[in-house]
């Protein structure tokens, strides 16, 4: 895992992982590693050519989206210990800007002039039906040539941080998007999930989208189990709402926090996280941690240590399978 650390990292700076740097050796478990995956993404970049000839992403200066997009798939790839390969089986660049649920549509100019004073279209949310139609989402998630839809945007654009379409679609930190599922010859019978991306932001923000995917997935699996038996509960406590017995907390809250994003907060607190590493022996007694093991309030270092704690090995608990990213990934798995 060292070197795949060091594989992954811009050549430039350290990764994430190694500015998080841990107080007690970090415990492994032997159990085996379930068979990687490939799943296949649409990648559509909303990139419009600017009033100056240059594309927006050029103008403000923002982030490279491709390499965004492969970061985020190195952090994934690590952090799953192996088993998540991202592949972008397609990648489309629209010189245009995404249609708003109410019909609009930013110009090049309208959205130079609304960056410039700070006044922006409202309601800001995008039309998620005319980009399935657009793209024909629903024939090549039938087809197989896709898994899922990543979209990369400047700022108001209007996308979720994730939503899930077809049929039996639930809560993906946004409401199911109706009007893909099934119905006689149109819609999909397979769930799929769109991710949405702001370039203008960082590799640290697509993990923290797919944070909360995965706090809607496993709060799905986990939904009927009760007490102990529901791991997702126990894993996601943090000192503030069980104090004196955190784990690993959530995407927003670290062991310690007391306030959301709170990740860089120095105070000591005790945590049983470490266990999860070696999980299912979730036996033994706590530690004392503070914010320099998940990165000292760094968002990707904090983001980072807290998917690679979850369990991720073969077999299943209680039905439930020990490899929790099959879930995170693949919501066609969710009971």
């Amino acid at each position: 895992m060292d070197f795949l650390r060091r594989l992954f990292a811009p050549p430039d700076q350290p990764h994430p992982l190694d500015r998080a740097p841990s107080s007690a050796p970090v415990p492994s478990s032997d159990a085996p590693l379930p068979v990687p995956i490939q799943p296949k993404v649409l990648a559509i970049i909303h990139n419009p050519v600017m009033p100056d000839g240059r594309k927006i992403q050029r103008v403000y200066g923002w982030n490279d989206p491709d390499k965004l997009a492969q970061g985020c798939i190195d952090d994934l790839r690590e952090v799953s210990y192996g088993y998540v390969n991202y592949q972008i089986a397609e990648r489309i660049e629209v010189n245009g800007f995404p249609l708003k649920q109410d019909g609009f549509r930013y110009t090049p100019e309208s959205f130079a002039s609304a960056w410039q004073s700070r006044k922006f279209h409202d309601p800001d949310a995008v039309d998620y039906l005319a980009l399935v139609r657009e793209f024909d989402v629903i024939n090549r998630i039938n087809a197989r040539q896709i898994d899922e839809v990543w979209l990369l945007g400047f700022p108001y654009c209007g996308y979720y941080e994730s939503i899930m379409g077809g049929s039996g679609a639930f809560w993906c930190n946004a409401p199911p998007l109706k009007g893909t599922e099934q119905k006689g010859s149109s819609g999909t019978d397979r769930r799929f999930v769109m991710m949405g991306f702001n370039y203008e932001r960082g590799v640290g923000e697509m993990l923290e989208d797919f944070g909360h995917r995965a706090e809607s997935m496993l709060t799905k699996v986990f939904e009927r189990r009760r007490g102990d038996a529901n791991l997702w509960e126990r894993f996601s406590r943090y000192d503030k709402i069980a104090p004196g017995r955190a784990e690993c907390g959530n995407v927003h809250f670290a062991p310690n926090s007391s306030r959301d994003y709170d990740w860089g907060n120095p105070r000591p607190v005790l945590s049983r996280a470490d266990h999860w590493l070696r999980f299912p022996n979730l036996a033994g007694d706590a530690r004392t941690m503070t914010c320099a093991d998940w990165g000292s309030g760094d968002i990707r270092a904090h983001h980072l240590w807290w998917m690679r704690h979850f369990p991720h090995i073969e077999g299943e608990a209680n039905g439930i399978a020990s490899n929790w990213w099959r879930y995170v990934i693949d919501p066609n798995t969710v009971p």
